[in-house]
């Protein structure tokens, strides 16, 4: 067992890598991606890209208001239709999206899929259509938490999610107790034209998209609250991506009471989601507004692409795939694009080493590019104590979330040139 798991995690695939620099092309759009269902639709679910275009190379971000999106088929056709090398499709993680026999599903496909990839075909090739001269710029914004840490250290010294009381603890943390610990930044990717007129934002904010989760009704739960109000704000006239972050262990403070089904006269309280979206829109927009854009019209990005290999915790014949992304966008924004639920002490580690290389680090979870879905990738401190996701269920094998953060920071260093490929 022992052979095997060390052979499991030592496999490292580099898959391919990109460097240019120069004019950026951008292009941005926006699309509702709600199926025809039999469920309450309380707000509708939407689908959000940005294309960037750097001499003719492109790359997209899909951020959809849905648990998990992935596919195997979407990529090919987007090379083959619109030229675009890699498209990185970021689930917000509601737990409200349109339900299969009014059961939430977290599976990485759906009835529903067929038209969920017809919609996102023709939101790219909007985008595609609507490429502009563009700029690039990122920051950061501390505000007091949304969010906490749900995974609860007990008189046991182990750990329990929010959901199951105590005698000292009620359930869902009526009182609010900000538990960490939690990530109480937002980020923000501002898209500009050369004129420095906003037209796209990218908000990464690490926090689990489950406010009104058994609600039975559709709805895009805060991420879609914020991603409409920075909307608004803008007259319509930007697209704003919601990407979650490392907000596996990451409840919000503020939750609605939960339905036990469909047919319960306890109606969905959408106050909690809605205020939750506002106060993080609010800060978005003060941030998205206090970021200088570069003076040059010339663009540099950078990119490795890299596959991993992982065993279950519990079941080594169960095989992970994970691939991820390092990025670095004009020397200075570096981002972690990974899939599944990374816990949030992954983001924290990763901004605290990206400040150390004098630079901004975001970390993009639950954000597919190839590969097997690997679920909750919780830090080994975290699977040690217990508790939902970290030690319960088809969970990935200890350790494997070091590992990719690791990789992400060796392939930072060598984007940046600083570490060697050959011996000197």
């Amino acid at each position: 067992m022992k052979k095997l798991l060390s052979v499991a995690i030592l496999i490292f695939v580099t898959i391919s890598a990109f460097a240019d620099s120069g004019r950026l092309l951008a292009g941005a759009s926006k699309i509702n991606i709600t199926p025809k269902t039999d469920q309450p639709i309380h707000d509708s679910v939407y689908a959000r890209s940005l294309v960037l275009d750097m001499n003719g190379q492109r790359l997209a971000f899909v951020a959809l208001d849905l648990p998990i999106f992935t596919t195997d088929k979407l990529e090919e056709r987007c090379k083959q239709q619109y030229n675009i090398a890699r498209v990185i499709f970021s689930s917000s993680h509601n737990h409200s999206a349109p339900m299969v026999d009014n059961k939430i599903t977290f599976a990485v496909s759906s009835p529903f899929q067929p038209f969920y990839e017809e919609q996102i075909m023709q939101l790219i090739g909007d985008a595609v259509s609507h490429l502009f001269p563009a700029k690039i710029a990122a920051g950061k914004r501390s505000f007091p938490q949304l969010g906490f840490n749900r995974l609860i250290v007990r008189e046991n010294g182990h750990a329990k999610e929010s959901w199951i009381a105590d005698d000292h603890y009620r359930v869902e943390n009526p009182e609010r107790i900000p538990f960490g610990p939690v990530d109480p930044e937002v980020g923000v990717l501002r898209i500009t034209d050369l004129q420095d007129n906003t037209r796209a934002l990218i908000m990464n904010y690490a926090m689990h998209a489950d406010v009104v989760c058994f609600n039975y009704a559709v709805s895009a739960d805060y991420p879609g609250v914020a991603a409409r109000k920075v909307e608004a704000a803008f007259d319509n006239k930007v697209t704003c991506l919601f990407i979650n972050g490392g907000g596996g262990n990451i409840e919000s403070l503020m939750i609605s009471p939960r339905r036990s089904g469909p047919n319960d006269p306890v109606q969905t309280n959408y106050e909690p989601m809605e205020r939750t979206g506002e106060l993080l829109a609010w800060e978005v927009l003060k941030l998205a507004k206090s970021i200088p854009m570069p003076a040059s019209d010339q663009t540099d990005i950078k990119y490795k692409i890299d596959s991993l290999q992982f065993v279950g915790r519990y079941d080594p014949k169960r095989a992970f795939n994970v691939h991820l992304i390092t990025m670095i966008i004009n020397n200075h924004i570096s981002i972690a694009v990974c899939p599944g639920e990374m816990f949030v002490q992954f983001q924290l580690d990763w901004k605290e080493k990206m400040k150390l290389a004098s630079a901004d680090g975001f970390l993009f979870g639950y954000s597919w590019s190839g590969g097997k879905w690997p679920g909750y990738i919780a830090d080994v401190r975290s699977a040690a104590l217990g508790g939902y996701g970290a030690d319960g269920g088809n969970v990935i094998q200890i350790g494997a979330g070091e590992t990719i953060m690791v990789k992400h920071l060796q392939n930072y260093y060598k984007l940046t040139g600083l570490m060697s490929e050959q011996a000197k």
